[in-house]
């Protein structure tokens, strides 16, 4: 989340206007300076970039390429297709290589060390006497030399900071060669702060929204449509135009360690909710609309991951080389393929289609039946060329994932090269053998080189001519989604009003709204919930032990109340002496056993893979798929990955004994289960020993005290299954939804997809009677 603990000085605004053209101003905003054209688009540009304003038929424009000539691409009475057309036709070879690269992960300002560190002036940020919103060294580098036009945004410190920087940024690339702005983008950043506390009428840094799987539990895509509307307009203010996001992968196989980013497992359901997120990101209305529903509130959705990355064999992921594989036993490839086709391509708004896809790491194994390749999906020709551009005509912008064209270190290490299937090959061969595939960019390569030489090596195989017109119809494609969002008129913004355009009141208010149409009430035995406000309540406190997380780095181990206890006091008196409560609260997580491979286990002569539970309780697998659907990797000397007969331990089990123990504590007075939910999970270890559960997908914990306490009455409904054990884990097709047996409660409700409870009993709706039938019938 972002900070507002520095204070960047707000640049002012000159309250001097001048008469520019026949038909506008020009007013000046601290280093640049904007041009009102009237009844025409609003210009910006930097004083230090060289740019001048050019005169025709009384409207202002930019002479981005300084020619002194009005060429079309700097045109806005014209056509995005045109003016991409235009340009690309006189851009480089350097130029486009650099336009298909998207950068590492850049927080700002530069981290001192690790992964993404960076420098000012060659030293790290404390020790530089750099401004927060200052370029780093390396980012001057592949803005200029790399000419790269696509940034990928991770931290930033305040929404001033964000603006000031992307001005810096936009200022520096406006002077160089063409003028081509840069595209920054993000990966979703709207999630909660659990401690924080929502006001009604006060602000906030960024709106704060449930996570993908808590939107899915609304069933409501109207309401995932508002979300991407305030989303986008937060963004924008940000200087953010590419949203890395929707992430509408099926959630096909439970153990996947990115089902919470998913919309859940329907096919159904997560069409519906990808077309209403993509809806709300790209389209802009009224004086916001340019043309087409593009428009200054507009950011390109890049709806991932193409053709689905579900469906890692035993849950394991493609991050990872001991993930590298998909597979499909239930012969369910094409499945899941309908959040994009039905979803991202056919919006219910004026822009269409997602603008831009990204394939997912993962080795559709043994689906090419036409080249026999089994190599990762951006370097498949028949998953990117014979399918998504020929069969389903998609003509967007499509971009590898991060990191695939570096060589791979070692199979268990998150931040090394993903060349699945092609590890034999240079690293200019696998930009080249992608290219020609019609994948138009990079993700995670700053550096332009290797794009360059693949160009010379289509050039001797095909001939200058044909490698041209290849760079110039990704350029186009690229091109168009800077200029439909209005970045090459002004890519500037007001800091002052990029602060008061984010985290509104109102905005706030409708992420917590949805925060409270997120949860899911599992049980609620003998009407135990709503609990009266003012009583005593136990909480106890959750030990987190020493571990690593999903980017492999080290977590501490810590014992501390899983709540903000300050919230907490405001609806319930708090005590640590169970005797005096008249209700217990519970905070637990979902089981997390890692990702399917124990690194130590290696090291004692076993093969490392090992099997992924969602239950709390030591796991031994048993019977299960031996020798393994796929496997090879240049690091391994075997190609069976079975884990039968090996034992998972899941790193939280201490959350189990919390329930237990509490249970025994509190002598049959109310226990209160709120589990967050990243995977579905084995209940029944904790079902018995509660009164009541409530199940979410990352809320404040103000929202559960809101419910709990009958504020609000639960809505939700479960977008995915809730398995009765870990057998039907275990047999399950790792590319098939909604087929587990579902676990049955001791009131004798199933935790079925579409179930939820409100204070009068299950839930049937126009929601369940919508998507709660057969999923067979959403083929």
């Amino acid at each position: 989340m972002m900070k507002k603990n520095i204070y960047i000085g707000l640049l002012s605004v000159l309250s001097v206007s001048v008469t520019f053209g026949q038909n506008g101003n020009e007013t000046k905003i601290g280093n640049w300076v904007k041009v009102t054209n009237k009844g025409g688009q609003t210009l910006g540009y930097s004083t230090s970039s060289g740019v001048k304003i050019l005169t025709d038929k009384g409207f202002s424009f930019k002479d981005l390429n300084k020619n002194g000539k009005l060429d079309k691409y700097e045109d806005w009475r014209l056509s995005a297709d045109e003016r991409a057309k235009d340009l690309a036709s006189k851009m480089t070879v350097e130029q486009i290589a650099g336009l298909m690269l998207y950068s590492k992960h850049q927080p700002i300002p530069a981290a001192a060390g690790g992964p993404f560190a960076g420098t000012y002036g060659g030293k790290v940020f404390a020790q530089s006497g750099a401004k927060v919103a200052d370029l780093s060294d390396q980012q001057k580098v592949f803005l200029d030399k790399d000419n790269l036009r696509h940034v990928l945004i991770t931290s930033v410190q305040s929404p001033e900071a964000a603006a000031e920087w992307n001005n810096n940024a936009q200022a520096l690339v406006e002077g160089i060669g063409l003028g081509i702005p840069i595209n920054s983008s993000s990966d979703p950043r709207h999630g909660t702060r659990a401690d924080a506390e929502f006001n009604a009428g006060a602000g906030g840094t960024i709106s704060m929204w449930p996570g993908s799987l808590g939107l899915a539990a609304t069933f409501k895509p109207e309401v995932v449509r508002r979300f991407g509307q305030i989303a986008a307009t937060e963004y924008r203010s940000l200087g953010i135009a590419t949203a890395l996001s929707p992430q509408v992968d099926l959630a096909t196989d439970p153990r996947w360690n990115r089902v919470s980013g998913t919309f859940g497992e329907d096919p159904k359901l997560s069409t519906d909710m990808a077309r209403a997120y993509i809806d709300g990101f790209q389209t802009s209305t009224g004086a916001n609309e340019i043309t087409g529903g593009w428009g200054y509130h507009s950011v390109n959705a890049m709806v991932k991951h193409w053709p689905g990355g579900g469906s890692g064999e035993g849950g394991r992921d493609a991050h990872y080389g001991y993930g590298k594989y998909a597979v499909y036993p239930g012969k369910n490839f094409e499945t899941a393929f309908l959040p994009f086709l039905n979803g991202a391509f056919k919006l219910n708004g004026k822009t269409g289609m997602a603008s831009a896809v990204m394939p997912y790491y993962t080795i559709s194994f043994d689906q090419d039946k036409k080249y026999g390749e089994n190599v990762g999906n951006s370097y498949s020709k028949y998953i990117i060329h014979d399918l998504l551009r020929t069969k389903y005509k998609y003509d967007g912008v499509v971009c590898t994932d991060w990191l695939i064209t570096a060589d791979e270190t070692a199979v268990d290490i998150f931040l090394t090269g993903k060349s699945w299937g092609v590890e034999k090959l240079s690293v200019a061969q696998r930009h080249y053998k992608i290219l020609m595939n019609g994948v138009d960019q990079f993700g995670g390569n700053n550096e332009s080189e290797p794009v360059i030489e693949a160009y010379k090596m289509g050039v001797k195989d095909h001939g200058e001519a044909t490698m041209r017109a290849r760079f110039e119809q990704s350029a186009v494609r690229l091109l168009r989604n800077i200029f439909r969002v209005g970045l090459f008129e002004n890519p500037y913004l007001d800091p002052q009003v990029s602060q008061k355009a984010v985290g509104t009141p109102e905005f706030m208010k409708a992420g917590y709204q949805t925060q409270l149409e997120s949860v899911v009430m599992l049980k609620n035995k003998a009407k135990a919930l709503p609990l009266t406000k003012g009583k005593t309540v136990y909480v106890p406190k959750r030990f987190t032990p020493a571990g690593r997380n999903f980017l492999g780095m080290d977590i501490p181990e810590k014992l501390d109340y899983p709540v903000n206890l300050s919230i907490v006091k405001k609806y319930f008196t708090v005590t640590d002496n169970p005797a005096e409560a008249d209700y217990a609260l519970v905070f637990i997580q979902s089981p997390n056993s890692g990702g399917g491979y124990n690194s130590a286990e290696v090291k004692t002569g076993g093969t490392g893979y090992v099997p992924v539970s969602l239950q709390y309780g030591d796991y031994t697998a048993q019977g299960t798929r031996d020798p393994s659907m796929a496997g090879g990797d240049p690091m391994e000397k075997f190609t069976n990955r079975t884990y039968n007969g090996k034992t998972a331990k899941t790193i939280n089990s201490s959350d189990l004994k919390m329930v237990t123990e509490t249970f025994a504590k509190m002598n049959g007075k109310p226990v209160i289960v709120a589990l967050q939910v990243s995977n579905p999970t084995v209940v029944r270890e904790f079902e018995k020993e509660s009164n009541a559960i409530l199940a979410h997908f990352g809320v404040q914990d103000q929202a559960l005290m809101d419910i709990l306490t009958g504020v609000h009455e639960p809505s939700a409904l479960l977008p995915m299954q809730m398995p009765a054990d870990m057998k039907t884990v275990e047999t399950q097709a790792e590319d098939v939804p909604r087929d587990m047996t579902s676990y049955v409660d001791s009131d004798g409700n199933s935790y079925d997809f579409g179930f939820g409870l409100n204070w009068k009993g299950v839930i049937r709706d126009e929601r369940t009677a919508k998507y709660k039938q057969s999923v067979l019938s959403a083929k």
